[in-house]
């Protein structure tokens, strides 16, 4: 049988997922003939979710598109911001810090550490979230409605690439950290029986939250959490204005 390749040209920002052998800028790959333009690509190390576009000689063309051996395929990135039906999220099991991040400058996210590749799936499908994750084989399966590979290995970073990418509206200091609820004011009087003495004699303004009932205070480490929103805040603002 006749050995066939493809030429591609992939996108500088995602060589990430590419095997180092591969990481220039015009490849020649292996076909079949047959395979889709999405399983080839795949098949490469890129996850369909990561894709802006496809174009075979210039042509926008579908994962599902079979391309001719002719043909030279441009593998695009996601444009940024990201525009999403809703920015609402899930997380994977190893994103906790980014999950109390993300929920401390408002945004709807859903975490826990208990949940499998299966449940994670199912809940962002349901709710209709994106699932956030460092996994590219969770973003490669197939009943995925929608999800992101986070870039970043530090909180900070991962959250900077987030917000990014997605641009979505903040309402800081509006959401537990600890289960995604929302926080309401409340009164001293009403909670201090349950605080700490040092906590009842230092601070007078509280809020609590209406789906554990966890209470907030702007404590010790309020300056670096404000540092923290200041900066989402300034990346979210900086993405709208481009």
């Amino acid at each position: 049988m006749e050995r066939r390749e493809l030429d591609l040209r992939v996108a500088e920002e995602l060589w990430l997922f590419l095997p180092p052998s591969l990481r220039r800028a015009e490849l020649r790959l292996p076909y079949d003939g047959t395979s889709s333009l999405g399983h080839v690509v795949e098949s490469a190390g890129v996850p369909l979710p990561e894709i802006g576009s496809l174009l075979a000689c210039g042509r926008p063309v579908t994962p599902s598109y079979c391309p001719d051996p002719a043909d030279v395929v441009d593998v695009l990135g996601m444009p940024r911001p990201q525009r999403v039906p809703a920015p609402l999220f899930v997380l994977d099991v190893h994103l906790g810090t980014l999950a109390r991040r993300l929920r401390l400058v408002g945004v709807d996210t859903a975490y826990r550490n208990d949940l499998d590749d299966d449940a994670l799936i199912r809940q962002a499908n349901d709710e209709s979230r994106v699932l956030l994750t460092k996994d590219r084989r969770l973003l490669c399966r197939r009943g995925l409605w929608l999800g992101a590979y986070v870039r970043g290995s530090r909180p900070d970073d991962q959250l900077g690439d987030v917000l990014a990418r997605f641009a979505p509206p903040l309402a800081p200091w509006t959401r537990c950290t600890a289960c995604n609820g929302h926080l309401s004011p409340v009164g001293k009087a009403e909670i201090e029986h349950a605080l700490p003495p040092g906590t009842r004699r230092s601070y007078d303004a509280f809020a609590r939250c209406l789906a554990c009932g966890h209470v907030y205070w702007r404590g010790a480490h309020g300056n670096r959490l404000k540092a923290i929103v200041d900066r989402a805040s300034r990346i979210v603002s900086l993405d709208r204005a481009g």
